[in-house]
């Protein structure tokens, strides 16, 4: 008996129910099949041609991957013995939650094969930090709110330019929601506990995709960035006044002290080790 295909399969959990990712690398040929859930991805490596919805489509890499609950569908390499694809899987009610969508039914993705790079880098991000939520045991606050962020992109462009979902009312390119100032506060309030992105939806009554595009009009950085600022922020001050490093990467909500140096240095242009040496040739000189 033959040895069966290659086949590595790794799934992945994210901060949301109904929601997960896979990434995989597979020279399976898939028979004909569909899925509960509404799917999103790219082909990383390799191609494939598949039966759809709308007929025989062949991808390449770089092309985005799209299905709709109940699609049917099939795949099998093309050119090649294998191919590697990273896929998001959102349950129906997820994909209306993420969507701002008042049910599923509304929803449709309208092609299996797209080309659209800004949507693959969307997500790309959005795995990288999933991956990055998953393995830093799942912490709450930033990193989920990152994850946050990133699915909020993802599920903008797909409605821009990939949904058959009714379109919504125009915005004005100019004027900046006058609540935003309050979400920020919001955020400043508790740099280590901060509100999910839904929430500050709800109180500038915005969509989020809507907050993001209005925070950032109004402060240049996404909430989330703008979050980890200040975080930085607050770890150069609690350093300056005799903090040790450990204890300042804790106390400013960072995963551990080498993620507060990489935030640290890439925001000042030197490390908090450096930082905490000069201040303490300072305050030795006082």
């Amino acid at each position: 008996m033959p040895a069966p295909p290659p086949h590595q399969c790794r799934v992945l959990a994210t901060p949301w129910d109904g929601v997960y990712g896979t990434h995989i690398d597979s020279a399976r040929h898939y028979r004909r099949h569909s899925h509960a859930v509404f799917g999103v991805g790219w082909l990383q490596q390799g191609a494939q041609t598949s039966a759809s919805g709308r007929g025989q489509v062949e991808a390449y890499a770089g092309d985005i991957l799209m299905c709709n609950p109940g699609e049917v569908h099939d795949g099998q390499p093309l050119g090649g013995p294998s191919r590697r694809w990273r896929m998001l899987y959102l349950e129906p009610a997820a994909m209306a939650a993420a969507m701002g969508a008042p049910d599923a039914a509304a929803l449709e993705l309208t092609r299996p094969v797209a080309q659209d790079a800004r949507l693959r880098l969307a997500l790309e991000q959005l795995l990288l930090r999933l991956q990055q939520w998953s393995g830093g045991g799942r912490a709450a606050g930033a990193d989920a709110l990152a994850c946050e962020e990133s699915l909020a992109r993802v599920c903008e462009l797909l409605t821009r330019r990939h949904t058959l979902a009714a379109e919504r009312p125009a915005e004005s390119a100019t004027a900046i929601n006058p609540h935003i100032h309050q979400v920020r506060e919001c955020i400043a309030a508790d740099l280590l506990a901060p509100p999910t992105l839904a929430g500050m939806a709800r109180m500038a009554g915005l969509s989020r995709f809507q907050l993001l595009r209005h925070f950032e009009k109004a402060f240049g950085l996404t909430p989330h960035a703008w979050l980890l600022q200040q975080r930085a922020e607050r770890a150069r001050s609690l350093i300056r006044g005799g903090a040790g490093l450990a204890q300042a990467a804790a106390a400013c909500g960072f995963a551990d002290q080498s993620h507060m140096t990489r935030l640290f240095t890439r925001q000042f242009g030197f490390t908090p080790g450096a930082w905490q040496r000069a201040t303490a040739r300072t305050a030795g000189l006082q």
